[in-house]
């Protein structure tokens, strides 16, 4: 139980079938707070219906989903658990690409308002600060007035992370973010999210492993729905069952 208040998130006997197929398998896993974790694993081993679970897309059948100690995910609707501070990435950007930079942050900025108000809300100068700071931590500070349409497919990556970060989320789940970079955009987006990590909890879904290696991050290895193996990324490549369900294929 101790374990469980100390962490940000607490998954423990988590199962959920689907017609049948266990597609999570009695997995209990931990997040620390400001910790960056990559998850691996082969297609199918879980890792997309774990991310449902967290941001409460998915229910489970049974088990636990604790987020910051109190607060039980699996009695909450997402709308709720967004509230609460779990920010989602997913592996396709989405972004307004007919507004610029700066103006797709603060769309997106955590505010008390009525969604249509967010078009003509003027920002203060809280905010202009909290913007500029978001934008250097997503390297798009010298692009703010540019259209979102005219970034490359990793700055729009960036931008999405940066709208996610403009909600003050405590943890962040990350769907492979280097998916279609180029090998520059992937070694910076790793820098990036390490200094994401230094203020708050981020799960990256990943499967280049050169990029998982830049992370220098824990790397949990899932399959058939449960963890594993887990440790730094040398530790469980060098674990038969790992390299025989994943590395080897």
């Amino acid at each position: 139980m101790s374990e469980r208040h100390e962490t940000l998130l607490y998954l423990n006997g988590v199962s959920v079938s689907f017609d049948g197929f266990k597609a999570i398998n009695n997995l209990s896993l931990i997040v620390q707070h400001q910790e960056l974790q990559a998850i691996i694993g082969p297609n199918g081993a879980g890792k997309t219906t774990m991310m449902d679970i967290v941001t409460g897309k998915t229910r489970p059948d049974e088990g636990e989903v604790v987020f910051d100690a109190v607060h039980d995910l699996t009695k909450l609707d997402e709308a709720e658990i967004a509230l609460l501070g779990i920010g989602r990435k997913f592996q396709k950007p989405t972004v307004f690409e007919s507004h610029t930079v700066w103006d797709n942050l603060a769309l997106a900025l955590k505010n008390p308002r009525h969604v249509f108000a967010a078009w003509f809300r003027k920002a203060t100068r809280a905010d202009e600060t909290r913007l500029d700071e978001i934008l250097e931590t997503v390297r798009l500070s010298g692009r703010r007035r540019d259209l979102a349409a005219n970034l490359s497919h990793g700055q729009k990556q960036w931008l999405e992370i940066g709208m996610l970060l403009a909600q003050d989320p405590q943890l962040l789940l990350v769907d492979e973010p280097v998916a279609g970079m180029t090998d520059a955009e992937t070694a910076q987006t790793a820098r990036l999210l390490k200094d994401i990590a230094q203020t708050r909890s981020v799960i990256v879904v990943e499967h280049d492993m050169g990029f998982i290696r830049d992370l220098a991050s824990r790397v949990t290895v899932l399959a058939e729905g449960s963890v594993l193996a887990q440790g730094n990324l040398d530790h469980v490549s060098a674990d038969p069952r790992v390299i025989e369900s994943y590395l080897g294929r």
